[in-house]
């Protein structure tokens, strides 16, 4: 199988190769495709070493050419970011000056990227060969899902943030993380673990009893709001329980952006060492936990047809029954060839079904944004943004947003 990474160029690729090189035979042939032709030669010759090292007998090559890393692939993976850090770093500031959180996937920061990317993915996508999977893992993955799907195009969604709880729910049970099923349910970057099933038993209460202040910390939430919803939110429901605290901390501090920028260039340095052969520990530090895992089962159920369950953003066809059946929700699937269909879950109680209604709506509106530009539906998706729904702060958002992002999107306004 050939596979193309689309934003190949990137300092996470190697933990990417990594997962390939150690969990995917059938890769018989990777390329990365990059716009940063030094960067990805950087990359490349790291990724190639790490194939080495694990002794994997796929052929990587890495080329700036889109027709050329397209043509033939059976998947491919996209990962880019339009704008680079400095984009994810705007993304993170300019919300806080009308007193909202600023973050790469939430909120009016979340949008902005959405607006950059659903464009250059779209093209992408239809560069591809017709019969080529999408595994997309570009954030705001929801909206960039739903926007492939609404194209025609084989796409499925992919997010780590399931995997993360699976392998942290086993290690607390003292069980392999494969005999570990969730209850995921939301949208992307909004979801709960409702049950952690266990030889069919849901060990998820036991979990709550047992270790709830360490789940709390982990996703930064108080206690207390685990034990009202009997379950665990992810770390991005603290954005909106704990919005105006996120707020609070945010403003004068670094962002995560500048961060994660320093870290880039550290890891490229090491990458320049002909002598790394293994992924440095830092890579760590990037984000992305668990990633090449989840990439690499994914790729296989959809190609191999092994009906794997894997947490996956599609179509909601009737999945939540307060939603519109081409609306895009996360949740846990059996994967196979002709894709991905959500296992049967009980009803979702009204504080989740509330949330995943509003932010849906937003989405539904960002994709018509990011496809037909227009600074008046721009404003009518942060409108509708719950974390946002004020007339002065998104007239107000929105003029922030096209003014920071006037050197990517002067084909929206």
């Amino acid at each position: 199988m050939k596979i193309a990474v689309v934003g190949g160029g990137s300092t996470y690729t190697p933990e990417l190769i990594d997962g390939f090189a150690r969990l995917a035979p059938f890769a018989s042939e990777i390329v990365l495709l990059d716009p940063a032709a030094e960067r990805l030669a950087v990359v490349g010759a790291f990724a190639q070493r790490l194939l080495r090292t694990h002794g994997s007998a796929a052929t990587l090559r890495w080329t700036s050419d889109v027709d050329d890393a397209l043509a033939g692939a059976a998947t491919v993976v996209i990962q880019l970011r339009v704008g680079g850090q400095a984009a994810r770093i705007s993304d993170e500031t300019f919300p806080l000056g009308c007193g909202c959180v600023g973050q790469e996937t939430t909120g009016a920061g979340g949008f902005a990227k959405a607006l950059r990317t659903v464009p250059v993915v779209l093209d992408i996508a239809r560069r591809a060969d017709p019969g080529a999977w999408i595994v997309n893992f570009t954030n705001p993955v929801g909206i960039v899902t739903r926007a492939l799907l609404d194209h025609g195009h084989r796409a499925a969604g992919l997010c780590n943030v399931a995997i993360g709880f699976q392998r942290r729910f086993a290690a607390q049970l003292g069980v392999d993380p494969q005999a570990v099923t969730l209850d995921h349910v939301g949208l992307n970057h909004l979801t709960w673990e409702r049950a952690a099933y266990v030889d069919g038993v849901d060990r998820l209460p036991e979990l709550l009893a047992a270790h709830r202040d360490e789940i709390a910390a982990e996703v930064q939430l108080p206690p207390a709001v685990l034990t009202s919803l009997g379950n665990v939110p992810s770390y991005y429901l603290r954005y909106f329980y704990c919005h105006d605290e996120v707020v609070r901390e945010e403003l004068g501090q670094p962002t995560r952006g500048e961060r994660v920028a320093e870290i880039e260039r550290q890891l490229l340095t090491m990458y320049r060492d002909p002598a790394l052969t293994t992924k440095p520990e830092l890579l760590g530090q990037r984000g992305g936990a668990f990633y090449s895992e989840a990439a690499v089962g994914l790729i296989a159920s959809l190609h191999q047809d092994d009906g794997g369950v894997h947490a996956v953003n599609v179509r909601n066809e009737g999945t939540f029954p307060f939603l519109a059946d081409d609306a895009v929700i996360e949740v846990t699937c059996r994967v196979g060839a002709d894709g991905a269909r959500p296992v049967p879950a009980p009803p979702l109680r009204p504080e989740l079904a509330g949330l995943i209604a509003g932010v849906s709506a937003y989405e539904e509106l960002a994709v018509d944004a990011a496809v037909h530009g227009g600074r008046d539906r721009v404003y009518r998706a942060l409108l509708a943004h719950p974390l946002v729904g004020q007339h002065d702060t998104a007239s107000r958002l929105t003029d922030e947003l096209l003014a920071a992002n006037r050197d990517h999107l002067a084909w929206l306004s």
